[in-house]
């Protein structure tokens, strides 16, 4: 089923951004505090100044003509005049607030939002889409251009991007997560369905697929890797902790994981395959020509045969660390 239902996008009217509640706020740190106000005071051409930006923006701000400016507002009318650069410029600078941005549904050539977003249908954004805090979609979203999210990213069904996406939190998908170009992710992501990306893949934390993961260039976690399907990259993967698969591990250059791997096929690298303790694999596991399987790197000696095993359907050709256990090894 597509994400994206004929019909079914529609733009709603926006509820007002409105920020949290001063209870709600009290609660947040001394640093957020004074980048929220910061950022929701009127912005004055001093203070724009201050930020040094280029001559052609800092030329159409003073067309404008106003002495102070709504931190939203202003970021509203450079997407309007499509100046869309220049509004993520002006994030940078300024930071997010706490507003919230409510709506039903939403589409638009372009959106940057300061606070948080949340949708209750559909989301489609034709160019940028990018929030200083979170966003939550519960229907599917489909974006563009790039993806910039400044927190958590929510989103009950399909995720499509058409550019690179930066995700500065943990990433929830309902359904397919699609990326056209690279995928930055600094928390943990979890996909319900595929995760497909045609370049490199970049993640903080844990990451778990429920179907296949395929991408495009290089594959790096700072956690485990769970796939419920194949796992394939068409260069290296490193993965801080463990890889497990249900399918086949392949990919065209080095395999370096900090635990063990288990597949329910095959395991089989471009490069070396380097493992802290076991492999393990339905199939057959097989490094590049030239190249070495190294299981047990960070495990000592004596504890190989229970820590360090290699387990497949034959044994791996030039393995030159681990304990060869056959098919009856116990799995990582």
């Amino acid at each position: 089923m597509p994400p994206f239902p004929s019909g079914e996008i529609s733009l709603a009217p926006c509820a007002p951004a409105h920020p949290l509640a001063a209870p709600a706020l009290a609660r947040e740190g001394s640093a957020d505090q004074a980048v929220a106000h910061a950022a929701a005071a009127d912005i004055t051409r001093q203070f724009i100044r201050a930020k040094q930006p280029c001559a052609d923006g800092y030329r159409w701000y003073l067309r404008r003509q106003e002495g102070a400016s709504n931190y939203q507002a202003l970021l509203d009318d450079l997407v309007r005049e499509r100046r869309v650069e220049d509004a993520c410029w002006m994030l940078d600078q300024f930071g997010p607030t706490n507003d919230v941005l409510e709506v039903d549904h939403l589409e638009a050539d372009a959106l940057v939002f300061a606070g948080s977003v949340r949708c209750r249908g559909h989301a489609d954004v034709e160019g940028v889409l990018r929030t200083g805090r979170s966003l939550s979609v519960l229907g599917g979203l489909r974006v563009g251009g790039a993806l910039r999210v400044g927190e958590d990213l929510r989103v009950a069904g399909a995720v499509r991007c058409e550019g690179s996406a930066r995700l500065q939190g943990d990433v929830r998908a309902g359904w397919s997560l699609t990326v056209a170009q690279r995928l930055q992710c600094t928390g943990s992501l979890r996909v319900g369905g595929e995760l497909d990306c045609g370049a490199a893949v970049q993640i903080g934390g844990h990451c778990r697929v429920a179907q296949d993961l395929r991408v495009a260039d290089d594959l790096g976690c700072e956690g485990g890797l769970k796939v419920g399907g194949h796992l394939q990259a068409d260069a290296a993967v490193q993965a801080a902790r463990g890889v497990w698969a249900m399918g086949d591990v392949d990919c065209k250059g080095h395999l370096q994981v900090g635990w063990g791997v288990r597949a329910g096929g095959h395991i089989h690298a471009g490069g070396a395959i380097r493992a802290g303790e076991s492999l393990w694999a339905g199939e057959t596991i097989a490094a590049g020509d030239a190249y070495g399987v190294y299981a047990g790197l960070d495990v000592p000696l004596p504890d190989w045969p229970h820590s360090a095993q290699v387990c497949a359907r034959e044994q791996p050709a030039r393995l030159l660390s681990g304990c060869w256990t056959g098919g009856t090894g116990s799995t990582p």
